[in-house]
């Protein structure tokens, strides 16, 4: 047999993924892969009942339906505060492939991209498939703070971008505007890209707030957004994501996206007009849950004596587990699915750092699913070694 490829040889599954397996296989409750178990806004889910009959059953435009894209333009460019066309937009399949089309529209291989550490496990086998070599720059727990110096330490190395997820997966940081600030001027000074990842873009918790940094001066011929409708919308699974940049990168990731999977599900896009149209008052309510969610499952965990991070946004938390005597929080995550029945991610899987004190739940489920979850974790101290 000939040999694989080399640049797959440290490639392992998805640990995300894993752990819903072992999540599945110990009837566990599921807080690892980061999906909701409650429904989508009932008018979404009305609209894709009406177009599984009248369609359209057909390919879509590669880069996106003109109705789909036209919508969250206008959407987009409210919320971002920038100009936004649809001719701005390629709408792809998820935004796992958006980040995907973005790297490979604008690295080439020996490029150098900075990755924020920790990071979605996704960042660094994009870099790899494109022949890339990530810059790792350590996020400190527990606010996941930088050093702007170690930052321009890495963009000394004149990388061709910076990936940037805001609100971030795996912790839960929202980047202040002088954070952004001091990225976009380092990202001005060395010609650099911003690639962001903003799927989390509203889902924000009091008294933070969520700032583009394409709409930053400058910044906006150099980012590349990259977002999708999974998390605002609760759609995980209808893979619909988009990437927004400015003329000349969006014309070369419309081919390397019409070469990745041609284009997104037509009929998805139809109805997801829908969603895209909702009023302010949808995106104030989704606050509003996640909040009271999010507050709800902190206030057990303390309860339970345990310690664990503040999230600003998105719907992570971080658990502190050094107290239990595990030296893999992979194995203590196993442990956890089997013995106590809730599962959960290894920290370590995020950070490029030797970190194994951290496992990550998440709380975008029912209230009864995440009292069930807080039940059953009265339980954590019978697995202490």
């Amino acid at each position: 047999m000939p040999e694989l490829s080399k640049r797959t040889r440290g490639f392992t599954d998805s640990v995300i993924r894993r752990m819903t397996r072992i999540s599945n296989q110990y009837g566990a409750v599921n807080l690892s892969q980061g999906f909701p178990d409650f429904d989508p806004p009932a008018e979404l889910t009305a609209k894709l009942r009406e177009t599984a009959a009248a369609g359209p059953h057909q390919y879509a435009t590669t880069w996106g339906a003109e109705n789909f894209r036209q919508a969250l333009a206008e959407k987009q460019a409210k919320f971002m505060n920038i100009p936004v066309s649809a001719d701005d937009i390629v709408v792809t399949c998820g935004s796992t492939e958006a980040m995907m089309a973005a790297m490979m529209s604008v690295t080439d291989p020996g490029d150098k991209v900075v990755v924020f550490s920790p990071f979605y496990e996704n960042y660094g086998a994009d870099t790899i498939l494109c022949g890339a070599k990530p810059v790792f720059v350590p996020l400190k727990p527990p606010h996941f703070d930088f050093d702007p110096e170690v930052l321009e330490d890495a963009f000394r190395l004149h990388p061709k971008a910076l990936i940037l997820c805001n609100p971030s997966n795996p912790c839960g940081k929202v980047f202040s505007r002088q954070e952004l600030e001091t990225i976009a001027f380092l990202a001005k000074k060395y010609d650099s890209f911003v690639i962001t990842d903003e799927v989390y873009e509203h889902i924000v918790f009091a008294p933070h707030r969520h700032t583009y940094i394409a709409s930053l001066d400058g910044m906006r011929e150099r980012t590349i957004s990259v977002s999708s409708l999974s998390k605002t919308y609760s759609v995980t699974g209808w893979r619909l994501g988009y990437v927004i940049a400015p003329p000349e990168v969006i014309d070369t990731a419309r081919k390397v996206h019409d070469f990745l999977t041609v284009g997104a599900a037509s009929i998805l896009q139809e109805a997801a007009v829908t969603a895209l149209r909702f009023p302010d008052s949808y995106y104030d309510s989704l606050t509003r849950l996640y909040t009271e969610k999010r507050d709800f499952f902190l206030s057990g965990l303390d309860s339970l004596g345990l310690t664990h991070t503040v999230p600003e946004g998105a719907y992570y938390v971080m658990l502190d587990i050094s107290q239990y005597g595990y030296e893999s929080d992979l194995e203590f995550c196993e442990e956890l699915a089997r013995t106590v029945g809730v599962g959960a991610v290894p920290g370590s899987s995020f950070f490029r750092e030797n970190e194994n004190r951290y496992i990550r739940f998440h709380f975008a489920k029912k209230r009864e699913t995440l009292e069930e979850a807080l039940n059953r974790l009265e339980n954590i101290k019978k697995i202490a070694k």
